[in-house]
């Protein structure tokens, strides 16, 4: 087995490991049942706002250090961050502990930048596409399996909403500990380059940040690349906003009588999801013309179905249309990085990815603190949330349709300035 092959199936069982976390599906009836002392409306509003704002702040740092410890410490850093939530789940009960541990679950969502770029320092750049695939198959495998065992379990009445955290914690432990025996990190991109290890400190500091400028510069001043990742942006955060809250939004539909189906959900949106992302790959399509009319499509859909959810009174329609928004932004997401990538340095995707994520993450806390904080913003029930939500789905295609017309009369003007 090569070496490549070799590091990229250690990464994927590291990825796979941490995606079992069976009792994320079901989340929201855990925090609010009767195993903690708070109410449904303490965790939309007190204290999912705490995780969104904190996944923004540790990103920063994250991206900033990520390169300089040269990923592996950040690998572990994630693992042991998730550890301490799952424990707290667990073994806390008060509103402030729930707070405090949401705390560390932005770390562990902002630490994730760490895996996804770890493979781009540690194997040679022919092998990107491959190991790409690899780890994000990884991922999606973890979170499919997740999902169907949680159902079964909580179907089958095996484990209750708590005691599937014990399974968590199980598997994220037992990737934190894969993690540790993950191959260091000799080099990486911007600080412990190829070029910059003869170099003093301050040289070194010097030479990354003046890469990482010309890197943003060449990418962002590229019409192309801004287009596409300002939809990135947009689509992410507001994907993000939907995803978060979906679980209290269930909770408002669903009747007593009738069984949750979150993990089968999840499994379901999984799967096909990767399948859409497949197929995105093997498509014809000039998106540099039909670009803009794609996303202002897929986004007015987006926008349609999370109003009706908004408003229905049945919760099988209510998951459907949830599958189908998924799908449609992990369809759009995987040409936008397509097009990005095939635009930018090879040695700038993990820092063109993360500056994306970047805003959409200050795009997300802005909205949770307009829509969802309590004593912030309009500390919006789920129904009204999902509104504004769909709205800002139907913003974002308003936007992509003027993007169209206007990339329809540039061309128009070219092709007639041709003939003449």
């Amino acid at each position: 087995m090569e070496q490549w092959t070799k590091i990229s199936l250690i990464l994927c069982i590291f990825g796979f490991l941490k995606e079992i976390r069976p009792s994320e599906p079901f989340m929201y009836d855990f925090l609010s049942g009767p195993w903690r002392n708070v109410t449904g409306e303490q965790v939309i509003k007190e204290v999912y706002p705490i995780s969104t704002y904190s996944n923004m702040i540790w990103l920063v740092i994250i991206f900033l250090v990520t390169d300089i410890c040269r990923y592996k410490p950040l690998i572990v850093i994630l693992g042991l961050s998730g550890m301490v939530v799952f424990a707290m789940l667990l073994w806390t009960s008060s509103l402030l502990e729930l707070q405090i541990l949401e705390v560390f679950y932005g770390l562990f969502l902002a630490a994730e930048v760490a895996y996804y770029t770890y493979i781009y320092a540690k194997v040679d750049s022919e092998h990107y596409q491959k190991v790409t695939s690899h780890t994000r198959g990884a991922i999606l495998a973890g979170r499919a399996t997740s999902g169907i065992c949680s159902q079964i379990l909580i179907t089958t009445e095996t484990l209750n909403y708590r005691e599937l955290n014990y399974i968590t914690f199980s598997t994220v432990t037992a990737a934190t500990i894969w993690g540790v025996f993950l191959p260091s990190v000799d080099k990486s991109i911007y600080f412990h380059s190829k070029d910059s290890k003869a170099l003093p400190l301050s040289d070194k500091i010097i030479s990354a940040f003046a890469m990482m400028r010309s890197h943003f510069v060449d990418a962002y001043t590229n019409l192309h690349v801004a287009k596409w990742s300002t939809w990135w942006a947009l689509s992410a955060c507001g994907y993000v906003q939907v995803e978060t809250y979906m679980q209290a939004l269930y909770s408002a539909i669903q009747n007593s009588e009738e069984d949750p189906y979150n993990g089968a959900v999840e499994a379901t949106l999984t799967l096909l999801g990767f399948l859409v992302a497949l197929l995105a790959g093997y498509l014809k399509i000039d998106w540099k013309i039909k670009g803009e009319v794609t996303l202002a499509l897929f986004s007015l859909i987006q926008g349609v179905l999370i109003v009706i959810i908004s408003q229905t009174s049945y919760i099988f329609l209510c998951y459907a249309f949830y599958v189908v928004f998924a799908i449609l932004y992990h369809f759009m997401v995987t040409i936008a990085s397509a097009q990005v990538a095939k635009v930018i340095d090879e040695d700038s995707y993990g820092l063109i990815f993360g500056i994306n994520t970047f805003f959409a993450l200050v795009l997300n806390s802005i909205m949770t603190s307009v829509v969802a904080t309590k004593g912030v913003g309009f500390a919006l029930d789920p129904r009204d949330q999902y509104v504004v939500y769909g709205s800002y789905h139907l913003g974002i295609s308003l936007i992509f349709v003027i993007m169209g017309v206007r990339t329809c009369v540039v061309n128009r003007k070219k092709k007639n300035n041709e003939k003449v």
